[in-house]
């Protein structure tokens, strides 16, 4: 019996532990050549949680809705579907991509496009990225000579939708990746109009995936779906696979046991998240002032600077990146060795994302969290969302290292313009208004 069979009778009383002791492998699906050499390719052996409950379903072309953060392997789990479908199906007649992915930040676009072309390496379909921020011509260009796969920001993708550049009418498989940060941007309206326009659901299928199945998600999700299995691969994620400690520190020495820390542990690959823009700037700063080869990273950097920083990150150049939760959800990089949360997160949600770069498809990671008395208040929240308290551990006095930095410098402000008062006119003796000379009258001759 096929594997996806019988994951498929079982799938119902299956938890998440269940799945973890069950070793799936890719090669007990009845998937194409091409992609089962893909997947040996990217290294893939064995299903995680998610792809073990989804594929018995995706593959036989069922919509789903899935809760998975990142990290649970998610983004494979659609590709294989897409690929498998587009290299079965006969390819229909006109312009436009059989497969659209929709994505919420620029970075994850590209982590997509990245995997996509590693897992489709043996097969000849073409994957094309739409995000702004980049050359407009070119990407118009790049549509209109034809791709089987797009992958796209919902701004950019609307734009060419209006001036006919994308054609959705060929759509037969539709990919709504991190639906909750859509929604958190604020992309509702513009994922409506998007859905709208795609072929009716009982024409193509559909794939949603979200940290939670909030209402409002799933609201959308039997509103442009056909009938989605709900599939829960839960946060034990955060509980199980990573090494969580909390330090309850002072704001004022904060910086000081994060230098002593840095230096104590045993780290590779570093990411540091920061509350403020502002925050991942300073920390940078200091940073590199006490010899630590750290980069910044925000919502405000320019994109090729962005894409440049993820590329060299992802490939060891850049040891140390700092960044606010703008990018929390747009790095996908392996073998993160510690994620520190320099700040308690606001939204408790963060908190989950910012862990989850760390212990990626299985493995084992580190997280540390710095609780000072400006952000101490939201640890209630974070605790009580996973389900645990975070283990305490206190710190000795020799941990905390001089900043032998220089103090971050100040932004100048521009100055306003000086209003100078304008010039008292002279004053000049009033004149006496000229009078008209009387016009000649004409005689009627």
């Amino acid at each position: 019996m096929r594997a996806y069979d019988e994951c498929e009778k079982r799938r119902s009383r299956m938890t998440v532990a269940d799945i973890k002791d069950t070793d799936i492998p890719f090669t007990g699906f009845d998937l194409p050549k091409e992609v089962l050499k893909g997947i040996d390719t990217a290294g893939f052996k064995h299903c995680t949680p998610i792809q073990a409950q989804a594929l018995p379903l995706t593959l036989k072309g069922r919509d789903i809705a899935a809760q998975a953060q990142t990290g649970t392997g998610k983004t494979a789990t659609f590709l294989i579907t897409i690929l498998n479908r587009l290299i079965r199906e006969p390819a229909p007649k006109g312009p436009g991509p059989r497969a659209l992915i929709i994505a919420p930040t620029r970075e994850l676009t590209v982590q997509i496009c990245e995997e996509a072309r590693l897992l489709g390496s043996h097969t000849d379909l073409k994957v094309l990225p739409v995000f702004g921020g980049v050359d407009y011509i070119k990407q118009q260009e790049a549509l209109r000579s034809g791709a089987d796969i797009v992958v796209a920001t919902p701004g950019r993708l609307i734009d060419y939708m209006k001036k006919k550049v994308f054609q959705p009418r060929n759509v037969r498989v539709l990919v709504i990746d991190e639906a909750d940060r859509l929604f958190d941007m604020g992309f509702l309206r513009d994922l409506r109009y998007i859905l709208r326009r795609l072929p009716r659901y009982g024409k193509r299928q559909s794939m949603l995936f979200s940290a939670t199945l909030a209402y409002a998600v799933m609201e959308l999700a039997y509103e442009y779906m056909n009938n989605p299995q709900d599939l829960f691969a839960d946060r034990e994620i955060t509980v199980e696979e990573i090494d969580q400690a909390l330090y309850h520190v002072g704001n004022n020495v904060k910086l000081n046991l994060l230098l002593g820390l840095l230096k104590r542990e045993t780290w590779n690959s570093l990411l540091i998240f920061a509350n403020t823009r502002s925050g991942v700037e300073a920390l940078a700063h200091k940073l590199k002032g006490n010899g630590f080869p750290a980069v910044g990273i925000t919502g405000t950097v320019d994109q090729k600077k962005r894409l440049r920083i993820m590329q060299q990150f992802k490939a060891g150049q850049i040891k140390i990146l700092v960044a606010t939760d703008v990018a929390s959800r747009g790095i996908h990089v392996e073998d993160i060795d510690i994620v520190i949360n320099y700040d308690i997160p606001q939204d408790p949600e963060d908190y989950v994302h910012r862990i989850g770069r760390t212990a990626r498809a299985g493995k084992t990671g580190r997280a540390i969290t710095l609780a000072c008395e400006k952000y101490v208040y939201y640890l209630e929240a974070v605790e009580k969302l996973v389900e645990k308290k975070i283990d305490v551990k206190w710190a000795e006095d020799d941990w905390y290292v001089e900043d032998r930095a220089r103090p971050v410098p100040r932004k100048r402000k521009r100055p306003s313009a000086v209003r100078s008062r304008p010039a008292t006119p002279a004053k000049r003796k009033p004149t006496r208004p000229k009078k008209k000379r009387p016009r000649p009258r004409r005689s009627k001759a």
